[in-house]
Parts: structure tokens; sequence; C-alpha cells
């Protein structure tokens, strides 16, 4: 089941990616590996937040 769009999971990778580097390019802090949420939210294309919320941002498919 997916509740995110190709663009919110395009966005969410690439924040995801970008807060990882942090850990490794950047400052070195920590707190890069709160990236992986992002991340990890992307690419399986579910946020469990959007499902308590109530929130989808898929397309509506026609019937």
């Amino acid at each position: 089941m997916t509740n995110e769009g190709t663009a919110d999971r395009v966005i969410r990778v690439a924040i995801g990616l970008a807060l990882l580097s942090l850990t490794v390019v950047g400052p070195h802090t920590p707190w890069g590996w709160v990236g992986l949420v992002p991340l990890a939210t992307g690419l399986l294309g579910f946020c469990p937040l959007y499902r308590l919320i109530g929130i989808s941002t898929c397309k509506v498919q026609a019937k």
C-alpha cells in the first residue's frame, strides 16, 4: 500500500541522501542519520504519519 506520489517520493529520497551525506562528508554530525527516515519512506512509498493523519499524495485512479 502506497500513500506517496512520485514527486513526494523523489523529494524524500533527495532529502534523505542529503542528510545522510552529513555523516560522511559534511560536519560529520550524527544528526545525519535522521536522513534514514525520509530515505526509507521515499523508497517504500509509504509514510506511517500520512496514514495516521489520513493524507495521500498518490494520484486517484479513475475506475
